[in-house]
């Protein structure tokens, strides 16, 4: 793509089916590892990964080439079949959120990744995510966000 230039940095976050909290401590970064060799493959850069037992959210650079669609089923796929083949048996949730971050404010989002474990003390995935959707102006029907 000659003379094509983006910056699409996404802030994205899913769930485990219906927030089970089985992404053990033991297996969470052979699966963090394995998303990150997923998205070199498709081009996509990772600036942070991270999360808890029941949920995992990336900061990326997606490159022009791909839609936002496509990447994410394409990690969801792919991560899942090999927790299987692992011996881990879960499936993530059918939908995602996907939230535009400026350059500017990527560092700020890293650090946020990075220390999901204390941030989650203090505060519940559902309510951090609702927050988010507000925060983004994102429109939501409250009934439906969690399944």
């Amino acid at each position: 793509m000659p003379h094509s230039y983006a910056q699409n940095i996404v802030h994205l976050v899913f769930g485990t089916k219906e927030r089970r909290p089985v992404i053990s401590d033991e297996f969470r970064p052979r699966l963090w590892a394995y998303v990150v060799g997923v998205c070199k493959g498709e081009g996509i850069y990772v600036h942070a990964i991270g999360g808890v037992a029941d949920h995992m959210r990336l900061l990326i650079r997606i490159p022009a080439t791909l839609a936002l669609a496509k990447a994410v089923a394409t990690l969801k796929a792919n991560s899942s079949r090999w927790a299987g083949e692992q011996g881990h048996r879960f499936s993530w949730q059918q939908g995602y959120g996907a939230f535009s971050v400026s350059a500017s404010v990527a560092p700020t989002v890293v650090r946020y990744i990075r220390n999901q474990e204390a941030h989650h003390r203090k505060m519940s995935f559902e309510t951090e995510f609702v927050a988010l959707l507000k925060k983004h102006g994102v429109e939501f029907d409250p009934r439906f966000v969690f399944g």
